[in-house]
């Protein structure tokens, strides 16, 4: 294990993690365990390999790149799995209860309420933009640390994949889907008729027209994992990367914070998460990033691997 780092300690432990509890709790509820729990099987041993061909072979660049990227590489895997995974526990979905949390705390529902007193185009796309921009976030935010300060990046991926792994854990066994749910033609599930609010508002026809709505319609169609909403993931991980701007990239740092708020609100107004998701999400990180960064200090990369040769070009960001 000498080649080891916290990120690849995290990573196998959340594949082993996973596959014991399907195979402890899958039931009726996974049809293909046996075909998912050999998946895991067969993932901690590439993964494993990667690790110890990379150490051999430190030269090999397409080893390099997989031995850094790896956990980026499983992120919409394991997202999207936990959708597979949400019912071996609770059958259904817990909307309701938090749909009602929102309405306690705020006396309406500000994850309906919020697009219809802002229904302008322009209003919608910064927000849908916003919402958007968590991907440019990670990418970004990862990509200019790898060039810059191969350490600084090892730091980043693994505190990142850290949360990540903490917000996938919560899905399996607490499956909410948001406001999408009331929506029977944006989510395939009926819900009992007693649970769905008197009044569901449609999308306007002035947000509908907007280019990022298209783009995070597609984007939901394809890639969105059912019941992934508490902890707001999309919350917790712009903060994460809003706190390594702060640290290593700080021209952008402002920037980024303005926009990481905007994306907050975003994921209530565009009907994705309800108020209490968000906090959760803000939650998850500060408790989870202080102690991925301890975990990262003890047990992180010790060494910059290579040099990078465009370096240069982000040293005084």
């Amino acid at each position: 294990m000498r080649h080891y780092a916290f990120i690849d300690y995290a990573t196998q432990g959340y594949i082993a993690m996973v596959a014991v509890i399907i195979l402890a709790l899958h039931g009726d509820a996974v049809p293909a365990w046996g075909w998912l729990v050999g998946a895991h099987l067969l993932c901690l041993g590439l993964v494993h390999w990667l690790i110890r061909a990379s150490a051999a072979r430190p030269a090999n660049r397409v080893l390099d790149f997989l031995r850094n990227f790896y956990p980026v590489l499983l992120y919409t895997g394991f997202y999207r799995e936990t959708g597979s995974l949400n019912q071996m526990v609770y059958t259904g979905y817990v909307d309701p209860t938090f749909f009602r949390m929102d309405e306690w705390i705020f006396g309406f529902a500000p994850s309906f309420k919020f697009m219809e007193t802002f229904p302008q185009t322009l209003v919608s796309e910064m927000f849908y933009f916003s919402y958007f921009s968590y991907y440019l976030m990670i990418v970004g935010v990862g990509l200019a640390l790898f060039i810059r300060e191969r350490r600084q990046f090892y730091h980043y991926v693994s505190v990142v994949s850290f949360v990540f792994y903490v917000c996938y854990t919560i899905y399996i066994f607490l499956p909410v889907v948001g406001p999408r749910i009331y929506y029977r033609e944006l989510v395939d599930f009926d819900l009992p008729p007693d649970v769905i609010p008197a009044e569901v508002p449609v999308f306007p026809v002035s947000v509908q027209a907007g280019p990022f709505y298209k783009i995070m319609a597609v984007i939901y169609h394809n890639f969105e994992s059912p019941g992934a909403a508490f902890p707001s993931s999309h919350v917790a991980i712009a903060l994460v990367t809003v706190y390594f701007s702060f640290r290593y990239l700080r021209k952008i740092r402002w920037v980024h914070l303005v926009v990481a708020i905007l994306l907050c609100f975003a994921t209530i107004y565009a009907r994705y998460h309800y108020v209490v998701d968000v906090a959760a999400g803000a939650l998850t990180t500060a408790l989870m990033l202080p102690l991925g960064n301890w975990l990262y200090g003890r047990y992180g990369m010790k060494t910059p691997g290579p040099p990078s040769a465009l370096g240069a070009l982000t040293e005084k960001l």
